[in-house]
């Protein structure tokens, strides 16, 4: 049975509030009067179709929620995310692109869904862990997470191919979005969404990867908050901690990191004993390391990194919290890699440099071609493949150009683009 008006209009009430927002915060990103928000509160005037999508998208709400017979819950993820760091409800644009995530998020779950692609949440590992009380109680935490989950993957101690991909084939929806720069990542749990984990598009290619994993540990330790933002302003708060030892640890497993720097015939101790005992007496040998011959230099980093799909300054902080380095040679290399030498470095070793440009539109490129197969099978129309376009930027002139231009017209798709 539909809801009446008055029904409604008490929904949008109470979620507003729950959004810490206020009539007039409504009405301007309705472009109406705060009297006509009140009217629509009170239920004395109709809220048309348009005002409602704009209104589920202002409270970061799926529509269908907002008029559904059973009331919506009003501690949603956005209203979660407010409870857990209160001062993002003064931060406008952070709180735009938290709600372009989940609509990005919904849409997806959506279309995969019409397609009868089916995730699998129940594969998605949950690690519950007491709070951590100490940063190194919250490291330790981290490593040993990391670890138990490449064991439960099978991943041994091989570099990670894809991190996005992981996530994507383990249950868990990934995105790239336009996120202010303080901001790497973040991780959202919804019961019609699943798990979603976006990080930012800004950010080089090989900090995305480290975002990926950093949200990952988010989702298998943190998924009772619902909702997380990683910042850099937070990076001392112990959750935070504890996922960037996790994304360490499981990009560069201490034992791989070792081994690599083993097989480059350095990571020895300057000076080795053994003994060997008869059952009567022990015989003892001893070794001593060449002079400089274990000291890692840039080149051996440049390999590491790349070896790992790392930054070189991940691997370096990696390298040092395995003991590999001790605190002078990191500060050395890092300043040798900020003068450009790194670079130079892969160069002269013809190591190529992660295509960044090339990897950033991954997430519309998927999108997209889940909306254009959805047209195919005729289960959305052009007006909403518009609208799904235009979501991640892309104006639907170009979609019907692409569309003719390949032929796709002629597999039975009528092109017939909205105006405007």
């Amino acid at each position: 049975m539909a809801i009446d008006q008055q029904e409604l209009g008490q929904r949008l009430k109470r979620i507003r509030e729950a959004c810490d927002m206020t009539q007039e915060d409504v009405a301007r990103r309705l472009e109406v009067s705060r009297s006509t928000v009140a009217q629509m509160e009170l239920g004395n005037r109709t809220v048309s179709g348009l005002e409602l999508s704009r209104l589920a998208y202002l409270f970061g709400r799926d529509v269908r929620s907002l008029v559904a017979d059973e009331a919506p819950d009003e501690e949603d993820v956005l209203v979660a995310l407010f409870r857990l760091h209160p001062e993002l409800s003064s931060q406008e644009d952070v709180i735009e692109a938290l709600r372009r995530c989940m609509a990005l998020g919904r849409e997806l779950t959506s279309l995969e869904r019409i397609l009868g692609i089916d995730r699998d949440l129940a594969a998605v590992a949950a690690y519950p862990l007491p709070k951590p009380r100490t940063k190194w109680e919250a490291i330790q935490q981290g490593e040993r997470v990391a670890l138990e989950e490449r064991r439960r993957l099978g991943l041994g101690l091989a570099a990670l191919p894809d991190v996005a991909e992981l996530l994507e084939g383990g249950g868990i929806r990934t995105a790239q979005v336009d996120l202010p720069d303080d901001i790497s990542g973040l991780t959202l749990v919804e019961r019609d969404v699943g798990f979603f984990v976006v990080a930012n598009r800004h950010h080089h290619i090989l900090r995305r990867r480290f975002s990926y994993a950093h949200e990952y540990c988010h989702v298998l330790v943190d998924r009772d908050q619902r909702g997380l933002v990683s910042r850099g302003q937070d990076r001392d708060e112990l959750p935070e901690i504890r996922a960037n030892a996790f994304a360490a640890a499981f990009l560069m497993p201490v034992d791989a990191v070792r081994g690599f720097v083993r097989a480059l015939g350095k990571g020895h101790p300057s000076r080795m004993e053994a003994e060997v005992f008869d059952e009567e007496e022990a015989v003892r040998g001893r070794a001593r390391a060449a002079p400089g011959s274990q000291s890692i230099q840039l080149y051996d980093v440049v390999q590491i990194a790349h070896h790992f799909g790392v930054s070189r300054a991940a691997a370096l902080y990696r390298l040092k919290s395995t003991r590999l380095l001790a605190a002078p040679e990191l500060d050395r290399l890092l300043e040798q890699d900020r003068d450009g030498r790194g670079r130079a470095l892969e160069q002269l070793l013809g190591l190529p440099e992660p295509d960044h440009q090339a990897r950033r539109n991954e997430f519309r490129h998927r999108f997209l071609g889940l909306a254009l197969e959805a047209l195919r099978r005729e289960e959305i129309s052009w007006a909403k493949l518009a609208e799904v376009a235009a979501m991640v930027g892309v104006a639907a002139v170009e979609v019907e150009r692409t569309v003719r231009d390949l032929g796709l017209d002629d597999d039975g798709i009528e092109v017939q683009v909205p105006e405007g």
